[in-house]
């Protein structure tokens, strides 16, 4: 079976979940903070898409104004992908829901950015610091972060 285009897959999404919004950004889909869940359930549990794998979660940081997470699906069982997703979040208060329950995979990579970024997954189950240590002030990976001074 050959890999949806991302066409066909905000058709479908924008059919299937009536009031979502999505556009296309070339080989990815933007999708709303607030319909992250709901287009990654509909992907996953699809029989004609079924992307059963979430191989990576990241972020891009955009100051002053943005964070954008990032999430590349595949499909291991159609042998497709990857799918890109991009979900844009105001850089004062980056928030999205947790999609560790429909990709556990999900689980470590969010701790990942939740520590490096300072995103925080809603409905997490353990959403802590997952690299720096807890008294760890700021978010490295953000652009603005200015290291301490080691030799002081």
């Amino acid at each position: 079976m050959s890999a949806p285009a991302p066409e066909e897959l905000k058709a479908f999404l924008e059919q299937q979940l009536p009031g979502v919004t999505l556009s296309q950004d070339a080989l990815a889909l933007a999708v709303l903070p607030r319909d992250l869940a709901d287009v990654c359930r509909v992907l996953k549990d699809t029989e004609r898409f079924r992307f059963d794998y979430l191989s990576n979660l990241t972020a891009v940081d955009y100051p002053p104004d943005s964070i954008v997470v990032v999430y590349h699906l595949y499909s291991m069982h159609h042998r497709h992908g990857p799918l890109a997703l991009k979900v844009t979040l105001p850089r004062s208060a980056p928030a999205v829901a947790s999609v560790t329950p429909i990709w556990r995979a999900a689980e470590f990579q969010e701790r990942e950015v939740y520590d490096l970024y300072g995103v925080t997954f809603e409905g997490h189950p353990d959403l802590r610091r997952i690299l720096m240590w807890d008294g760890f002030d700021g978010h490295p990976m953000r652009k603005d972060y200015v290291p301490e001074d080691q030799n002081a």
